[in-house]
């Protein structure tokens, strides 16, 4: 009696199917980059070539992260190009917050069963966002693991790399007693906090629920694109009194910004100075959520904050007006 024969198809791989994403997704990819990228997709790396003459004594910042249980409602949604450019403009908040401009971005998609419209979907938004970033998609990786996930289940991860002269590096050293907390509105819950929400809201709704206190249905709400600060904190870095910039993320306001507090100075958070955005009421109404967690878990509706003297405020405010942009005073350093 033959023995079967078993390939890689057999055992759940598709080398074709990944050749047609990479094929697929050159296009989209290229748009996003410039002159100082030396390579294509399909290479053993990204070749870029910073241009280093602006700067004096250049330093690379890097991040990575990734997007959570958000993917879950993604899944659930049947929607895959927003959790994309979530990821590309969480990790670029992270390292403009320091200073930095960002240059190239790294992707890491892992899979079940290579499905060609999810994979074009989810790269398709890493490609929005790089483009609107500035931002070059410079490599990635796609895996195909039959035995790790379930059925229409996916992985994300992104490494962002950026340049910012060291003298320019933004680390809250200058902050002090009495500077003023700034925040700028978020978009719904970015990419922290989902484990909870899901928990709460899918014990009520289904993803495609229409919410009359939310306008909008659960999965509308929950796959709100995670917004990027790059433009406010490029317009206001170089403005004398703005001491740093937290990217509210999991750990809340609090959690976040005291990250950047020089020893000695604490938090006073006014948190009844700006209205909650619905879902959130919605949250812990449902969960009977104590505020606490609230509070440690969500951005509650402030995405990004600058830590700002009082001297230049007015500066502030005026520079933000010009943008079209609000922001809210929301507490002090003490």
């Amino acid at each position: 009696m033959s023995k079967k024969q078993f390939t890689y198809k057999d055992s759940g791989v598709d080398i074709k199917a990944g050749e047609e994403l990479v094929s697929s997704i050159k296009g989209v990819v290229k748009e996003t980059h410039s002159k100082a990228v030396l390579s294509n997709i399909g290479g053993f790396g990204g070749f870029f070539k910073p241009d280093l003459g602006a700067f004096k004594n250049p330093v690379f910042v890097s991040s990575l992260d990734g997007v959570g249980t958000k993917l879950i409602v993604a899944f659930k949604a049947g929607k895959y190009d927003t959790v994309g450019q979530d990821l590309v403009n969480h990790c670029v908040n992270d390292i403009a917050v320091c200073g930095a401009t960002p240059l190239f971005f790294l992707d890491y998609f892992s899979t079940g069963k290579l499905e060609q419209n999810v994979g074009y979907g989810v790269i398709k938004g890493f490609a929005t966002a790089c483009k609107e970033n500035g931002v070059a998609l410079i490599g990635g990786e796609t895996a195909e693991m039959p035995d790790i996930y379930g059925e229409g289940e996916f992985d994300l991860a992104g490494t962002i790399v950026g340049i910012v002269d060291e003298d320019k590096v933004i680390n809250g050293a200058g902050i002090e007693k009495g500077d003023v907390l700034v925040g700028f509105k978020s978009s719904g819950l970015h990419t922290n906090g989902y484990s909870l929400a899901r928990k709460v809201l899918f014990s009520e709704y289904d993803v495609n629920d229409y919410v009359e206190k939310l306008g909008c249905t659960v999965g509308e709400e929950l796959l709100q694109v995670h917004r990027s600060y790059l433009p406010h904190i490029t317009a206001l870095k170089e403005i004398d009194g703005v001491h740093g910039f937290s990217h509210i993320t999991g750990g809340g306001m609090v959690g976040n910004t005291k990250r950047i507090l020089p020893e000695g100075l604490t938090l006073e958070i006014d948190w009844k100075s700006w209205e909650r955005p619905p879902v959130y009421d919605l949250i812990q109404e449902i969960g009977n959520v104590p505020e606490e967690d609230m509070q440690a878990t969500f951005n509650l509706g402030i995405g990004l904050v600058a830590v700002v003297s009082e001297s230049a405020l007015g500066v502030v405010k005026a520079k933000v007006k010009e943008m079209g942009e609000e922001i809210l005073d929301v507490g002090r350093v003490v």
